[in-house]
């Protein structure tokens, strides 16, 4: 049931709708002027509120702005008896919810509250799925003491309100997603949406009807229109992750949408125009890929405006513990444990390992040493093995050590840093039956 403030100088109209709305098992507060309206709405927390438009020598509708600067989610009625269209929309302008004019009856009053409730079942539904996949993907906080992350970080808080392109540079799992998503919020268009194309994962032949859309028929298996992510990203930020995977003449087209805002969509040459913002990022050397042939230089300068290059775990060691223990909090909520902390030896393991696969091996790391815990703090022997084995250096190439421990340092730290196994098989340059059987010797 709902919370409900009645603002209204008549003693009968408010006893009447007092009567009226406690019967359907509403709470009511009653005042008789915005003065005390404001105050009640101070204390208490309403869902909704009735407000007659004449309040003696006092004007209703002023008070309509002031009961939702402190309460933004509330939903107001208006009460009139002289109800225009003129009346209505100066009233919805400010911010009401509806209007109801007198005199009305308790089925016109029963059907706004029963409106209203649905109105705001959603609302807390929708806040509460909100907190629900925010606690499903942690992400790490933008806090730092690493020298390289902060200017990272303050590029980003600059660039954001502008309307240039950025360039994220770094390696795989180092949260370039994540800066990404940032940077939307902070700008303008934070309300609007934010689209993401990861272009390795998108079959070439098909990634320009990704971005770009199609219309029925445009090719085989086209039997129905596809807007694109373009579209999608109307008024927001389109991101597009792993630029350098995009085929050349995908590049092209994206080039032109970049110099022009205007594209056309796969099979329809009617050209459209958008207003997105665009953000690009990549693992891979550019400017190799330029020299390569396999970028365009054009489109290198264009996306290039403003780079910020996000530094790699293992080169913001002073980040690592306090990283690790915003995981720690996280998985512990998820999974209903309590772990405190963590042991000497397992600060030491975390903050000694290398962290090739960066934010997200890191964050795998700690989802199970929380699922496989079982003391009050995380032990060494709750990390993942590469993890727990870090404390003494990792062998280099010349040093005095077997080969196997090289291999299998390597192999490790390849697999964290690729999307699947079967890219890791080919960075590798063996097959995937092998290094099945290689992962099965070393205990990967």
């Amino acid at each position: 049931m709902l919370s409900i403030l009645v603002v209204d100088d008549e003693p009968n109209l408010r006893k009447t709708l007092a009567t009226c709305l406690s019967v359907e098992g509403h709470s009511v507060t009653c005042v008789s002027n915005p003065s005390d309206a404001v105050d009640e709405a101070r204390r208490h927390s309403f869902d909704m509120a009735f407000v007659d438009l004449r309040l003696g020598d006092e004007d209703g509708m002023e008070l309509i702005p002031l009961l939702l600067a402190d309460s933004p989610w509330l939903k107001i009625i208006v009460i009139t008896a002289y109800a225009t269209i003129e009346t209505a929309v100066q009233a919805m302008k400010a911010g009401a919810a509806d209007y109801i004019s007198k005199p009305f009856t308790p089925d016109q009053v029963r059907l706004l509250t029963t409106r209203i409730a649905r109105i705001r079942s959603l609302e807390r539904e929708i806040s509460f799925l909100k907190e629900d996949l925010q606690r499903l993907n942690p992400q790490p906080v933008f806090q730092t003491r690493n020298p390289s992350m902060q200017k990272a970080i303050e590029t980003a808080k600059k660039a954001a309100p502008s309307e240039a392109i950025i360039l994220l540079q770094g390696e795989s799992g180092t949260g370039k997603t994540i800066f990404a998503k940032a940077v939307h919020l902070w700008s303008e268009r934070a309300k609007r949406a934010f689209v993401v194309v990861s272009c390795p994962s998108v079959p070439p032949d098909l990634l320009e009807t990704e971005i770009f859309g199609h219309v029925k028929g445009a090719f085989t298996g086209a039997v129905r229109d596809n807007p694109g992510r373009i579209a999608l990203a109307e008024g927001g930020t389109l991101f597009l992750d792993e630029i350098a995977e995009i085929a050349p003449s995908v590049q092209s087209k994206l080039l032109r949408f970049i110099q022009e805002r205007e594209y056309e969509r796969v099979g329809d040459p009617t050209p459209r125009k958008a207003d997105v913002r665009i953000i690009v990022a990549t693992n891979a050397d550019l400017e190799q890929a330029v020299a390569d042939g396999r970028f365009r230089q054009d489109l290198y300068y264009r996306v290039n405006v403003i780079s910020i290059a996000v530094p790699p775990l293992r080169e913001r060691p002073e980040d690592i513990l306090p990283l690790a223990t915003h995981f720690l909090l996280f998985f512990n909520h998820a999974n209903h444990k309590s772990l405190l902390g963590f042991t000497e030896e397992a600060s030491e393991a975390l903050q000694s390992y290398s962290w090739p696969g960066n934010l997200r091996e890191l964050r795998n790391a700690l989802e199970r040493a929380v699922i496989l815990g079982r003391g009050e703090r995380v032990s060494k022997e709750d990390l993942p093995h590469a993890v727990a084995g870090s404390t003494r250096s990792a062998p280099a190439i010349g040093d005095k050590a077997p080969l196997s421990r090289i291999e299998e340092l390597h192999i490790r730290r390849v697999i964290a840093a690729t999307a699947s196994l079967q890219e890791a098989a080919e960075v590798l340059g063996i097959d995937q039956a092998t290094l099945w059987r290689k992962r099965k010797m070393y205990g990967i």
